[in-house]
């Protein structure tokens, strides 16, 4: 019998509460929107973050997040395919630097907030992304997905335009535009608009920030999102484009039938802003059939949100060794207010922002393993809280088919001095991918794992030195695994890595032929360059309307001028109509030795006729 107890400590008294008692809890989650809820844990939680005073200015607003204080971060990039995306700049506060062929980026002692970290992702080819943290004096762990930079419709200034996607979301344009500098743009505008779903179970990492927001008296809320819009407007050129001052825009954001029956007929309008890492209120939305309508006067991400009084909590979960217990993801559902998530890092932590003065219900899954297995009889209710909380849970698991998985190892550079700044990448046979930091040469993690002595694929990173192990495969020592001692020493300059049907990753790291002088045309033909048996043939028809390039390719032979191949076999041209693959140009390099980098995935048919899905990530340099 697995059994979950819970203690709770509020912020003020520290009051010791008495366990509770956990039933089995079946029911289906019946609100399918969102509230935040986050990795990381502080100490001295606090989420009375706003101020009364409604003439108190937007900077003073950012104050009370705290005092600054220095911590480390340790994310991952991606796009919408979870494919990595390399040479992302990131920013949090003064510190930047770009991820790797993995998506990773490493940020140590940089400032944020106590109760409040902005991490921001930029790419060229994709709107730009972030993150919102309460950070803890530990690895911040962070995951942010890149929507494309894909363009919807290109309509014309002067000229009123409505731009809408199939899902009802749409943008009623009166024509009129300016650049970033203020000044009337005269020509094509490039108009891209995203819908986010809050019954996505990926929004939280697709959308900006977090779920917290400035109300216009200047208080800090919580929102239940039901639905958001990213919108972006750009010249031929690739400028960013704005309304005319003193013109409007009309949004309509579509409801999930599941909402709109319950749905208010007025929702005040939330835009995110991306200076400041929150969103603020601006202008409200009603209810016309089933889309909230609203107009606004500038583009960013737009939302659709209810507010409400919260309080922060931070969970601490470990067995009943007092081992923390890593990649748990806890659901807590509020009857009013939606459903919220988050996944425990290494620490066993994971803390938010939850409804204030409400029962809250928790639950505990086995994140990305075990088909997403519920933890039986674990289920429990807390609160209502009208204070912060910091919350130990225990979970007691001495009788499950699931294995509590300990991996140890050493990992030096190739000169065989430790490991300072760098991380491992490892994957177990019918699990997720994790990650573990490597900060002193050693490293420690524990996973859950669905099978005794599976199998388990690793790699180290040495991020300093541009080194890495290469994958390595093992066999796990259940439940303690020691690896001994890795040592990076393979340089990592050019790769395309791809996997079929979900299969095992396949990587290419020599012998490319990158010819860029007029279409893309990447070429590998085996070590010898005449295997046409295990090859790989990309070639684009690049699209001079896209800025430098960069954008999103259709897969397919010679339509709309928009073209690249993708075979297992490079004599096979698949039909056109038989694939769903898309490409996505994210940085052309200009000159000879520069960097070509490029994601793709979808579905396509083989020769045979076989159906299958590829995804894909290219780092190349040009040869012509």
């Amino acid at each position: 019998m697995i059994k979950a107890r819970i203690i709770i400590y509020l912020k003020k008294n520290y009051k010791k509460m008495n366990s509770i008692k956990i039933k089995s809890f079946l029911k289906i989650l019946i609100i399918p929107v969102i509230f935040t809820l986050f990795l990381c844990c502080n100490d001295d939680p606090t989420g009375n973050l706003g101020n009364s005073n409604s003439t108190t200015p937007t900077g003073e607003f950012v104050e009370n997040f705290g005092n600054q204080y220095n911590s480390d971060f340790f994310g991952r990039v991606v796009d919408l395919q979870d494919n990595p995306i390399s040479g992302a700049m990131i920013e949090i506060g003064d510190s930047s630097t770009e991820t790797d062929n993995n998506g990773i980026f490493i940020l140590k002692n940089a400032q944020v907030y106590e109760k409040f970290a902005y991490i921001k992702a930029e790419k060229a080819g994709f709107i730009n992304g972030s993150r919102a943290i309460v950070p803890t004096t530990g690895v911040n762990h962070v995951k942010i997905i890149l929507l494309p930079m894909t363009v919807t419709e290109t309509v014309n200034s002067g000229v009123a335009s409505t731009v809408s996607l199939g899902n009802g979301a749409s943008i009623d344009l009166a024509g009129e535009y300016s650049l970033s500098d203020g000044s009337s743009y005269n020509g094509n505008v490039l108009v891209t608009l995203h819908f986010l779903n809050p019954s996505d179970e990926n929004m939280v990492n697709q959308m900006p920030g977090m779920l917290l927001a400035q109300n216009l008296q200047n208080e800090a809320r919580m929102l239940e999102t039901l639905g958001m819009l990213a919108i972006e407007l750009r010249s031929d050129s690739g400028e960013k484009l704005n309304l005319k001052e003193g013109t409007q825009a009309t949004i309509s954001i579509p409801l999930d039938p599941e909402i709109l029956n319950g749905a208010p007929n007025e929702i005040p309008l939330w835009y995110f802003d991306e200076t400041n890492g929150y969103w603020v209120e601006e202008g409200s939305a009603t209810l016309q059939g089933s889309n909230y309508v609203g107009n606004v006067s500038h583009f960013s991400f737009w939302n659709c949100d209810i507010p409400a009084e919260y309080v922060n909590i931070c969970l601490n979960i470990t067995d009943a060794n007092n081992n923390p217990i890593s990649n748990i993801q806890v659901s807590i559902e509020s009857e009013l207010n939606g459903t919220g998530y988050g996944i425990t890092n290494e620490n066993g932590e994971v803390c938010g922002i939850v409804p204030a003065n409400q029962i809250l219900n928790l639950n505990y899954f086995l994140n990305g393993i075990c088909n997403n297995q519920e933890i039986p009889n674990s289920s429990q209710n807390i609160g209502p809280l009208s204070e912060d909380a910091l919350i130990n849970v225990i979970l007691d698991m001495p009788e499950v088919e699931e294995y509590f998985e300990t991996i140890t190892g050493q990992f030096n550079t190739c000169s065989g001095g430790n490991v300072v700044n760098g991380y491992i990448q490892g994957s177990i046979e019918g699990g997720e991918t994790f990650y573990s930091l490597v900060s002193d040469g050693d490293f420690e993690t524990n996973i859950l794992s669905c099978n005794e002595n599976s199998n388990l694929s690793i790699a180290g990173y040495d991020y300093d030195n541009l080194q890495t192990t290469g994958e390595i495969n093992y066999t796990l020592t259940s439940p303690l695994t020691d690896l001994g001692v890795l040592s990076a020493c393979n340089s990592v300059d050019e790769f395309i890595q791809y996997s079929i049907d979900g299969g095992a990753l396949e990587y290419v790291f020599s012998n490319f032929y990158v010819d860029a002088s007029f279409d893309l045309d990447i070429q590998y033909f085996g070590e010898n360059n005449n295997d046409w048996e295990n090859c790989f043939w990309l070639r684009v028809s690049l699209n001079p309307n896209y800025p430098n390039y960069e954008g999103e390719y259709q897969f397919g032979y010679q339509t709309n001028n928009e073209t690249f191949y993708f075979v297992e076999n490079c004599p096979i041209y698949p039909n056109t109509n038989d694939n769903e693959i898309i490409l996505n140009l994210n940085s052309f390099g200009n000159a000879i030795d520069e960097y070509i980098d490029i994601n793709f995935g979808g579905a396509y048919l083989d020769d045979q006729g076989n159906p299958h899905t590829i995804t894909g990530v290219i780092h190349v340099k040009r040869d012509n």
